[in-house]
């Protein structure tokens, strides 16, 4: 098979990152050089979105985890730490269910929003999608400047403008290029149900930023389908916070690592 687009760096335990949907694995190029410190950490692109190919239909949420295990399966990694976001939060928590996670710490996954919500979601993901298809021309230029970055992350991180470049542009290689773009939407966001979170074996971490006006109240309510996870409300973040709340998440993902070394030091 051809590996999703990714990048790859650090030593120690395997660490998985995987962006939103709209997105791509520059969101999460300011904590990369950071995790590297104590993971080996492998950054994806999902299908559809920066330089991986959709490669599957429809493209739900099982589908897309089936295309991010066989892409573990090729590295030769089995069970991972994960720390995902949105679209790849619920995609962490699936692979979870599926046995091949050490640990998870989800922010603001997808998947337990109420009827209004998912329309209030999918509104917003649309207006995102149009939005940044008409601008694309000018998105490297906006991208460049702290009042560019502000415009363009508004709605996804509380103070946008403190991103980074690489970090902004990932809207290009997301809502504004991604491919199919629409039947995700649809079929892994508006349309997807969780099922057997039971099966969960290892520590989870549920996180939201505090003005997340992506999410609504979808994180919290994990907590009665996933066996011993928690939750942190991470103060003045947004839905991707992954710039606004950095030294949080990076203490999350270690805490949560070192509950996952623990119960399988223990044999749990």
């Amino acid at each position: 098979m051809s590996l999703l687009a990714s990048d790859r760096t650090g030593h120690g335990e395997p660490i998985l990152l995987l962006h939103g949907i709209g997105s791509t694995r520059d969101d999460f190029s300011a904590l990369l050089p950071r995790l590297a410190e104590d993971f080996d950490v492998l950054s994806l692109d999902l299908p559809g979105h920066g330089g991986s190919p959709l490669g599957t239909w429809p493209p739900t949420v099982s589908a897309l985890t089936d295309a991010v295990e066989a892409d573990l399966d090729a590295r030769g990694l089995g069970r991972v730490h994960i720390l995902g976001n949105s679209l790849g939060a619920r995609i962490g928590i699936e692979l979870a269910a599926r046995s091949r996670a050490l640990s998870v710490v989800a922010i603001s996954p997808s998947g337990l929003g109420l009827p209004a919500e998912r329309v209030h979601q999918g509104v917003l993901m649309a207006t995102a999608r149009t939005l940044m298809r008409t601008l694309r021309p000018l998105l490297g230029t906006m991208a460049g400047t702290p009042a560019g970055r502000a415009a363009l992350l508004v709605g996804m991180r509380a103070r946008p403008w403190e991103a980074t470049e690489s970090e902004a542009l990932a809207m290009r290689g997301g809502f504004a290029d991604a491919t199919g773009f629409w039947s995700m939407l649809w079929w892994a966001i508006l349309q997807d149900v969780p099922t057997g979170l039971h099966r969960v074996d290892v520590p989870v971490l549920l996180a939201q930023g505090s003005v997340d006006v992506v999410g609504a109240g979808q994180t919290p309510r994990y907590l009665a389908l996933i066996p011993g996870s928690r939750f942190r409300l991470l103060p003045g973040a947004g839905h991707a916070p992954q710039s606004d709340a950095a030294d949080a998440i990076l203490g999350l993902v270690r805490e949560t690592a070192a509950r996952g070394r623990e119960l399988l030091g223990s044999g749990a």
